[in-house]
């Protein structure tokens, strides 16, 4: 019996895919399909369950990941069948030699169905859209993608995020609005010292500077050796990099590896302005007072947790990372997690005071091909999965043993009504249990109403207190939504020349961080040659090719 199904909720390479040439093709009458859907297919109304009024199998191309086993026998995958009367046909791509696996594929033309969980670059999804592997999904969005149109209205700026020039969508995304995470270019400094020394948070780079200071010359560990390392970065990890926070004084650190920005619709670099300039002035102050670990261009992540975690003693107080669990471990022994706090955006000497934000929308996770026998089934299962029941099922298991809706009273992360909450029966997310699909191999909407409507658990702070800290230090200084450089769709000539430009600047630019920092290049004298040869390694034609794609996508 049909029932109406319920409402609840590097820029080239992104997925490590090669461009492969065109593939002959096969059977061109799905792609030519996807031009005006079929109205007579097997597949029911819109919004109506089952999918498909006779059973009716689809072969998926899945991104293998820990977390599940096996995807056949899975226990959201037997629920996702019985609801949908569609039989999924898996090809598991085991995680380690996923790209190898997709390359064949798309190289072969021997194509499934469905591709999905591969996080394929805009760049693939225009290159194999335009040749017509890859079907344009608006066709079928407008007429069946309920649970889609629902999540463009909800989570706003997808559906343009993820439209290739011509108004084409070759792909559905993840949508996981991780809050903290959009704003990922954090500080934290050791409460405990702070409050030893009588000082307080920093709000300029002033106060940072005097700050670091004390931390190295007031032995604020009490143990009377000059062993304390006021700041660390790291060279390994979600935003560790030295220059990642304190640079948004004194200009727009995106993020981005060449540090691109939009501004008045000009894309745009912040390395070779004075700003960055000033900025790196001042880090080089700080290291040459002894202020900044040497190891910071070093070492990987989990050193940096050694050194946050050091056994005896704390030695570090303070660190540049996006969580306070990067140099100390969440609920670990030294309790030093719960005992760093985060700078807010510092002003700078010339009033800049910025925080970046960067989009949670997560690229090319299902994707229709042009061999798929029942196009409108295949993309029907791919927008059921935005449901918000599904999402949970999907993402953590079972309704009333990992998770359950939130009773009346019951507050979600944010200190509002939660909207749902795991069970003390859940299975560890990182554990092999076969229930659900690990959150990683299918598009989903988590959008922030929905991550943050989780029940609060008490034993378990850290969400909360990231939540609470990203809202009060960081999103009053959020970067302007014109100024974020949306994701581009290049051509398979811009593609191929920005590889070669992207890894030579990006190296270039790490270098010369590390050199004008620790004093090994003279930024008073050297500066200049610096910009020369930026400009020697084609800024401007790589800047040239990201306005040309930046152009295409804004055309309306």
């Amino acid at each position: 019996m049909k029932k109406m199904w319920g409402m609840g909720l590097s820029v080239i390479l992104a997925s490590g895919v090669v461009l492969a040439g065109c593939a002959d093709k096969q059977d061109d009458a799905p792609a030519e399909a996807a031009k005006d859907p079929v109205k007579t297919s097997n597949v029911t109304a819109a919004g109506e369950l089952p999918i498909t009024k006779e059973k009716t199998t689809i072969k998926v191309l899945v991104k293998g990941f820990p977390g599940v086993s096996d995807y056949a026998n899975n226990e959201f995958t037997k629920y996702l069948e019985e609801k949908t009367n569609i039989h999924i046909e898996w090809t598991v791509a085991p995680e380690k030699s996923a790209v190898e696996k997709l390359n064949l594929v798309l190289g072969s033309g021997d194509l499934p169905d469905v591709i999905m969980g591969f996080g394929i670059s805009p760049t693939q999804q225009l290159i194999y859209g335009t040749q017509g592997d890859f079907l344009d999904l608006a066709p079928y969005i407008h007429q069946y993608g309920v649970e889609t149109k629902k999540m463009f209205d909800i989570v706003q700026g997808v559906k343009d995020e993820i439209t290739a020039p011509g108004g084409k969508i070759y792909a559905l995304p993840q949508v996981n609005e991780c809050y903290h995470c959009s704003m990922s270019q954090k500080m934290w400094l050791y409460q405990p010292w702070l409050d030893k020394l009588g000082l307080q948070m920093p709000k300029t780079t002033d106060d940072l500077y005097n700050v670091l200071k004390a931390f190295k010359t007031k032995d604020p560990n009490g143990n009377g050796k000059a062993d304390e390392i006021p700041l660390s970065g790291a060279a390994v990890g979600p935003n560790v990099n030295i220059d990642s926070f304190i640079m948004n004084s004194f200009v727009l650190d995106s993020g981005i590896t060449t540090r691109l920005y939009v501004d008045n619709g000009k894309v745009t670099t912040s390395v070779n302005t004075p700003g960055w300039k000033d900025g790196l002035t001042y880090l080089h102050k700080l290291y040459a007072e002894g202020l900044i670990a040497p190891q910071s261009f070093t070492q990987d992540r989990d050193q940096a947790k050694a050194m946050g975690e050091n056994p005896d003693i704390n030695i570090l107080g303070g660190e540049v990372a996006q969580h306070n669990g990067i140099f100390t471990t969440f609920s670990g022994p030294s309790g030093r997690w719960l005992e760093v706090q985060s700078v807010p955006s510092l002003k700078g000497p010339a009033g800049v005071q910025t925080t970046p934000w960067k989009s949670s929308v997560l690229q090319g996770y299902y994707v229709v091909t042009r061999t798929a026998k029942n196009p409108e089934a295949a993309f029907r299962l791919g927008d059921l999965l935005y449901n918000t029941e599904m999402t949970l099922r999907q993402t953590i298991g079972r309704p009333g043993t990992e998770w359950d809706y939130a009773a009346s009273g019951e507050l979600g992360i944010n200190g509002k009504q939660a909207i749902w909450k795991t069970l003390p029966s859940a299975v560890p997310t990182n554990a092999t249990n076969n229930i659900n699909w690990s959150g990683q191999s299918a598009p989903s909407l988590r959008s922030n109403d929905f991550r943050l409507g989780q029940m609060a658990d008490p034993k378990n702070p850290q969400e909360v207190k990231l939540f609470t800290e990203t809202r009060n230090n960081y999103e009053p200084y959020r970067q302007k939504p014109e100024s974020v450089l949306p994701a581009l769709f290049f051509s398979n000539d811009q593609a191929t020349e920005l590889a070669d430009l992207e890894k030579t600047l990006t190296d270039y630019i790490n270098q010369m961080i590390a050199r004008f920092t620790t004093g090994d290049a003279n930024i008073d004298k050297e500066w200049d040659g610096y910009v020369k040869k930026l400009n020697d390694m084609n800024l401007k034609k790589y800047l040239d090719i990201y306005q040309a794609a930046y152009d295409a996508k804004m055309k309306k």
